[in-house]
């Protein structure tokens, strides 16, 4: 596989503005600009526009971002860090064995490379060399407030930001090492990964805790009513106890099953299987995807006339649901005593993990210890402590430690997934010019009662309670929106609109949960706008981009992937370009699609801006996996829900990318340090490749992208409701 991370040469665009004028503002536009200024001053709508006469003696000018973008001034990342920095003295940094320095990371590390990162920062601020410097797992520590929620690709930036006052260092020794900051560095927990040392959630060791599985209903939560064998699977061998798991009603509810606590896994997925459970229906018994659409289409309201003479691109898209589907499955650890209790899980909101456990059980909240793990992939998922929820339950039921483990299907179908979306997008041009961009989009509500990660709001946010849609979570799902979705462009009046719609799913924060759909659509359109412009969509970018940093990746982008080259018929290069959390990234791939039902990626170029890079190894591990993400969500990975449930319930029936569809030439082009603030990463390198992707794909089969994944058979026969898979022995070899 090639790949290489290279230092961006100087290059020429195809075709662009005079790069020394301001951008989107040419000289010989002034008088245009002056002309069409009414268009923008006169209403902050484009239904305002329609009365306007249009200005017929001199071309019309870029007209700037109307109103300014709220990322602009602040965006979630920058709350984070103010939020965060009253409290970062207290975050422990210690002196250990043998010289070592340990740091407790109020962060947690899903391998995104954080621990990394962070100590690199730490052994540059005390000249220590990195292998001195020792990164353990914070465990729930109330004092740090909101100094302990993960999210948000802000924690390289709010922990940089807080670097020189964390608890702890003027006691440390400092040394004379030279800087790490920069240097391309193999993650500190890599060798432990590939050689199985690292302990995962599974992994601790807890005295007595039995392996626990679930039986979980056959829609998305359905109620419990009865277990009609109790005696004959109580009596299956290895079988500890069988125990409904209590419905509580906390700020988020305990999900509904009958967990059995076994000898072995295996023992406890056999019993799982063998129980005769009667439910009651679910929420959502009876939807689809189709009546799911149906019903966020209807929750818009249909664009206003265009000016008199205005050309429009426009288009609907539809998003299926999708699956978190980390590597390791929700799972949890819980020992309840009838004084105290005791945690170990994978959890990014440790906190109100804490304090919702004490307040479930009855406990002081001193008596409770939760152990943040780290944890095999989690994409936003852990924010919440579902699996908590019921090991603790059951823990308290039988009177034992309780290791709760789902199964891939349970993990698919009755965990959380990014919701469903529906997109109407519309782009006004007047005189040859974008004078308005508007985007409107449906989704089931997303659940954000982890609030921002501590009891006071997220109990706020989940008022009253057994409701699916409150205030509170509508105001919280409109301020992520608002500080974390963006456009690099000048389009004029823009206004994008998120009406969520109130249905009772299992949803939460998906690796950029309304960035990638809602980019992913503008950059569809803005091929689309090019096409009608008659212009080279790299060449027409450059014209709009508001930014010259964003300008910078993309020239440097169509450099190294000779943008516009000659391509076999049913090939084509596709561009995007994005900005958010303070970086900006451009991409442009190249697709083979001869076979549309089976198009494939073959080559990617992508340049990355974070204005001051940690570890070049990190950022270049993250934009692959924001490359391979985005290869599944364009092309192949989405969840049919057929009446109240989804059919896919493993990695053979979920699509997401293999290696075989991975490209083997990547190259990845970090670009220099800039001297501007360290920006996210996490979630950014997901929108530029995607709409590069769906370009290339519409650019090669002539077919507009409009529903996503593009390819999305049924091509498998689904395990029935409500069951797990029959294991399968496979014998080993003598």
């Amino acid at each position: 596989m090639k790949r290489s991370n290279e230092s961006p040469r100087p290059s020429r665009p195809p075709r662009g503005p005079d790069d020394g004028d301001a951008p989107g503002l040419r000289r010989r536009e002034v008088l245009g600009y002056a002309t069409a200024a009414p268009l923008v001053s006169a209403t902050a709508g484009v239904a305002g526009l329609a009365g306007l006469a249009a200005p017929s003696t001199a071309a019309a000018a870029l007209l700037p971002m109307t109103p300014p973008d709220t990322t602009d001034l602040i965006d979630i990342g920058d709350a984070v860090t103010v939020t965060s920095l009253p409290t970062m003295p207290l975050v422990k940094v210690t002196n250990g064995e043998n010289g070592r320095v340990r740091l407790a990371l109020p962060r947690l590390e899903v391998g995104q490379g954080i621990a990394t990162a962070t100590a690199m920062m730490l052994a540059d601020k005390l000249r220590l060399p990195l292998s001195a410097i020792e990164v353990t797992s914070a465990d729930a520590s109330p004092e740090l407030i909101w100094n302990q929620l993960t999210g948000g690709s802000s924690s390289v930036r709010s922990l940089h930001a807080g670097m020189p006052v964390l608890g702890g260092l003027g006691g440390l020794l400092s040394g004379s090492t030279p800087s790490v900051v920069g240097q391309r560095v193999t993650r500190l927990d890599a060798l432990d990964i590939v050689t199985g040392r690292k302990k995962f959630t599974l992994d601790q060791s807890v005295p007595g805790a039995m392996p626990t599985m679930v039986r979980r209903p056959p829609t998305i939560n359905g109620k419990f009513v009865s277990i009609n064998n109790m005696n004959t699977v109580t009596a299956m061998p290895g079988v500890i106890g069988v125990v409904p798991i209590p419905s509580t009603n906390g700020i988020t509810p305990t999900p509904p099953g009958v967990a059995v606590m076994a000898e072995t896994f295996g023992q406890a997925w056999a019993a799982v299987n063998a129980l005769d459970v009667t439910w009651a229906a679910g929420p959502i018994d009876g939807e689809s995807n189709a009546t799911i659409m149906r019903k966020l289409k209807s929750a818009l309201l249909p664009f206003a006339l265009p000016p008199l003479g205005a050309l429009t691109v426009e288009g609907e898209f539809e998003f299926a649901p999708a699956a978190h589907c980390p590597m390791e499955v929700e799972c949890a650890i819980a020992d309840v005593r009838p004084d105290r209790a005791e945690i170990w899980a994978g959890l990014q909101s440790p906190i109100v993990t804490q304090q919702a456990v004490a307040a479930e059980l009855g406990l002081p909240l001193s008596k409770v210890i939760v152990h943040a793990v780290p944890s095999g992939g989690s994409f936003g998922r852990r924010l919440f402590w579902d699996p908590v929820l019921q090991a603790i339950q059951v823990s308290k039921a039988l009177g034992r430690p309780c290791r709760l483990m789902y199964h891939r299907t349970d993990d698919m179908r009755h965990t959380r997934v990014r919701p469903p979306m529906f997109h109407k997008a519309r782009a006004t041009m007047l005189l040859g010019q974008v004078i308005a961009f508007e985007q409107r989009i449906a989704g089931v509500r997303l659940d954000t009662r982890h609030g921002f990660g501590n009891m006071l709001e997220a109990a706020a946010i989940a008022l009253p309670n057994a409701f699916p849609q409150t205030v509170g979570n509508f105001a919280i799902e409109q301020i992520m929106f608002k500080t974390m979705v963006t456009s690099p462009y000048n389009f004029g009046v823009t206004t994008k609109l998120l009406t969520p719609v109130a249905m009772d799913m299992n949803t939460c924060s998906y690796r950029s949960v309304h960035i990638q759909p809602s980019r992913l659509v503008e950059e569809i359109l803005v091929d689309e706008m090019a096409k009608a412009a008659g212009k080279d969509p790299v060449a027409f970018r450059l014209e709009y981009l508001r930014l010259p940093r964003a300008r910078a990746v993309l020239k440097t982008v169509a450099e190294a992937a000779q943008w516009g080259k000659a391509m076999p018929a049913g090939f084509a290069q596709g561009v995007g370009v994005h900005q958010e959390s303070k970086s900006f990234t451009a991409c442009i791939v190249e697709i083979d699609a001869r076979v549309p039902s089976a198009a494939k990626v073959v080559r990617a170029t992508i340049a990355i801006d974070v204005g001051t890079p940690i570890n070049p190894s990190g950022i270049e591990a993250q934009m692959q996996g924001g490359l391979c993400e985005s290869i599944a969500l364009v092309l192949s990975a989405g969840l049919h829900i057929q009446n109240g449930l989804p059919l896919e319930g493993s990695y053979s029936q979920y699509h997401f990318s293999r290696m075989k569809h991975y490209p083997k030439d990547v190259k990845v082009i970090i670009m220099p340090a800039s001297g501007e603030a360290i920006g996210g990463l996490g979630e950014v390198g997901l929108s530029a490749s995607s709409g590069a992707i769906a370009n290339a794909y519409a650019r090669a089969t002539g077919t507009k992208p409009r529903s996503f994944p593009l390819n999305f058979p049924v091509d498998f026969t689904p395990i029935p409701p409500g069951k797990l898979p029959t294991p399968v022995n496979v014998p080993i070899p003598t």
